[in-house]
This record gives C-alpha cells, structure tokens and sequence, in this order.
C-alpha cells in the first residue's frame, strides 16, 4: 500500500532548487523523527527557469520564479513551498506565510574568472543579470563591460569554460548546496556586499493552514529569520524591485542586528552607503535606515526607488 505522504513540498525543478528542497526534507524529518517518505517533493518547471535570454527584470521580475508554486499552493495541491528567498517577492499575498527559514548558508558573493575584482584584466567582459552585481563591479571597475548572463549554475560555468566571457558571479551559499565548494573566490562582505537574504531559504504555506504552520515552525531558525526579514524591511521600505541596485548584509549578534547597505546608480557611478544597529524584529530599524539613504541619495540612485509604499 502507497504511504500518505504527511507534507507535500512544492519546489522548483533546477539543480540548486532541488538540493534546497532535500536540505527541507532532511531538517523536517529530523525534527519530527519521520522517515524520508514522509515528505514528497513535488517540482515544477518555472517561468523564469523556461525564458533565459533576457534579464529577469525585462520579462516580470521575481514573480517569474514562484508564480507556479503559489499556484499550486493556493490550489492545494502542495502544503508548502520551498524558496530561494532572494528571488522571493517582497509583497507577498496575505493568504501566504513564510513559515520557516532554514539557518543561513554563507552570504558571500563568488567571483568566477579572477583572483579578486582588481585582478580582472583591463576592460574584460563580466556575464552577470543581476542589476546589483553590475552596478558593483561597474563602481570598482568602470573600464570593464557587463553582458546579460542567466541560466543555471551549471549553464553559466559552461559559458564561461567556453569563453563567452572573461568572469562571473555566483551565489557561494548555491555553490556549496550543488558540492561546488572550491569554485572561484568568494568576495568578503567588508568589500562587495550580497543581495538581500541571499543565502536563506525558506518556506510557505497557507496562513490558515495551521498544521502545516505547526510542522514548519520545528525548522525555523530564529537568527537567519531575524537577518533576512530585516534585510526584506529594508528592500520594502527603499521601494526596491529587480531593477534597483541595491547590496545589503545583516549580521545577527544576541538580539541585535548590525545592518549596512549601499545603493547604486545601475551605471554604478553613483552610490550612497549606510550603516545601522536595531533589535531582531525591530522593523522600524530598517525603514529608518531606508530613510536615510533615500534623503541622501543623489537623482541618478533615488529614481531606482519608490519609497515605502
């Protein structure tokens, strides 16, 4: 006789979607002592995973990677849903809870190609979609050239193996979820700072459904919630979206967070840093952060963001 599975996880088909969703697996059938078959993954192909030409702000943002599975969940077809949370949208429908995050992986940047971003040879070619790593490298590296890069971590190491370009950036926490540990030089936050929650993954389900709130609540990481949702206020309260430059890195010591964050014009010849401390789950901290970054934000960052809304 088939087993019932007790909790059904939606997740995205890739390589890097899949290790997540066994990483979810395997912390919540240690935590209630179930056996593997307990818990089916259920994956699907996402909008954003089948369109690979164009950057992701051009074809609808990061909609594109959880459109299926909200689907599925308000359906019912699955209980939960497992996120990179960095490619989570920032307003999420009401009728949707972000029931647990799982502990942070390493935050960092990759550089592929190079030692470091001053080694990079005179005017190479960087293959990067994401507005804040070429906003980034383009403050450090104005003689360098930035092409539309996406695909998977696999597709975009292959590229580069074939010479479509000179260097790229990954995800270090995505590295070591696919065994890639090793691959190219991880740049320390101190100098290059990270997308907000890169490195967390998390979980919804729906807000009424209390027993799937229950059974995630065992595998949620206070720290990692406390750093990523504040950097998630931050992003919220500046207005940001996929095409605003934006790197932000929140450190979690006892009950307080250390918060700095920069923004750039995309061309990145402009940018505005700042830097603050607030209690874990104090979202004013970020908002009045965000305000200030916005009141000394030249014109060529501030049209990137809409303010709170």
């Amino acid at each position: 006789m088939p087993i019932t599975p007790l909790l059904k996880l939606g997740t995205r088909r890739s390589p890097l979607a899949m290790a997540q969703a066994y990483e979810a697996r395997s912390r919540l059938c240690a935590a209630h002592g179930w056996e593997e078959s307990a818990v089916e993954l259920i994956p699907v192909v996402a909008s954003g995973d089948k369109i690979q030409d164009r950057p992701l702000a051009e074809i609808g943002g990061k909609a594109l990677w959880t459109r299926e599975l909200d689907a599925w969940l308000a359906e019912g077809q699955i209980d939960a849903a497992v996120h990179s949370l960095k490619d989570v949208e920032t307003w999420r429908p009401d009728s949707f809870t972000l029931a647990a995050i799982l502990p942070r992986a390493d935050k960092r940047d990759v550089l592929i190609g190079a030692a470091t971003i001053h080694a990079l040879p005179q005017g190479a070619t960087i293959g990067t979609s994401a507005p804040r790593r070429a906003a980034q490298l383009l403050h450090l590296r104005p003689d360098c050239r930035v092409v539309t890069l996406r695909g998977n971590v696999a597709t975009r190491l292959a590229k580069l193996a074939a010479g479509e370009f000179d260097a790229t950036f990954l995800a270090a926490a995505g590295l070591v979820r696919l065994g890639e540990t090793g691959t190219g030089h991880p740049l320390e936050t101190k100098d290059w700072l990270p997308a907000p929650a890169q490195g967390a993954i998390g979980i919804e389900c729906r807000t009424g459904d209390q027993r799937a709130r229950d059974l995630l609540q065992a595998i949620d990481h206070a720290p990692s919630r406390a750093e990523a949702m504040a950097e998630r206020a931050l992003l919220a309260a500046l207005g940001g979206n996929c095409h605003s430059p934006i790197a932000v890195v929140c450190d979690h010591s006892g009950s307080m967070l250390s918060m700095r964050a920069v923004l750039f014009s995309p061309d990145g010849a402009e940018r505005v840093e700042g830097a603050a401390s607030f209690s874990a789950g104090d979202d004013d901290g970020p908002a009045r952060l965000a305000q200030d970054l916005l009141a000394r934000a030249t014109a060529g960052v501030s049209v990137h963001f809409t303010g709170p809304k």
